[in-house]
């Protein structure tokens, strides 16, 4: 029997994506609090979609955006400057033999799954996606 690591072409394990999940969760409690001493993140309301896990756990990618739109890049510079900070914080409250390196990107999903609506939305999409009469109606 051989063993089966994570690697290319397979997903997350399951470990990956319930520390993952914890780490969303300390994330969004810290960003909720909102005590931070950046002047740019002042009042700043951030949500964490998402976070995705390295397989060592050593490197955590959390997928951030304003409130359903993207954060400007002026605060999103200053949430990489407090990472270190927000890093020993979401080390307080999950246990793991190591703090994960936090790294941000603005989560897109939303943009394009509007995209994704408006195209379906068209005249010509929409009038190729209704239902074919059947021969016999016809």
């Amino acid at each position: 029997m051989t063993k089966r690591h994570a690697g290319a072409g397979e997903g997350p394990s399951q470990r990956q994506l319930r520390v993952a999940e914890e780490v969303r969760h300390a994330l969004s409690a810290v960003l909720a609090r909102a005590d931070f001493r950046d002047p740019e993140l002042t009042g700043v309301r951030v949500t964490v979609t998402e976070v995705r896990a390295s397989p060592d756990l050593k490197h955590m990618t959390a997928f951030v955006s304003g409130l359903g739109k993207p954060l400007p890049e002026s605060q999103f510079k200053a949430l990489r400057r407090v990472a270190p900070w927000l890093r020993g914080q979401v080390a307080k409250s999950v246990r793991l033999r190591a703090a994960p390196d936090l790294h941000f990107q603005q989560d897109t999903a939303l943009d394009y799954a509007m995209e994704i609506a408006r195209a379906l939305n068209q005249p010509e999409v929409a009038r190729d996606l209704e239902p074919k009469p059947k021969e016999d109606e016809a």
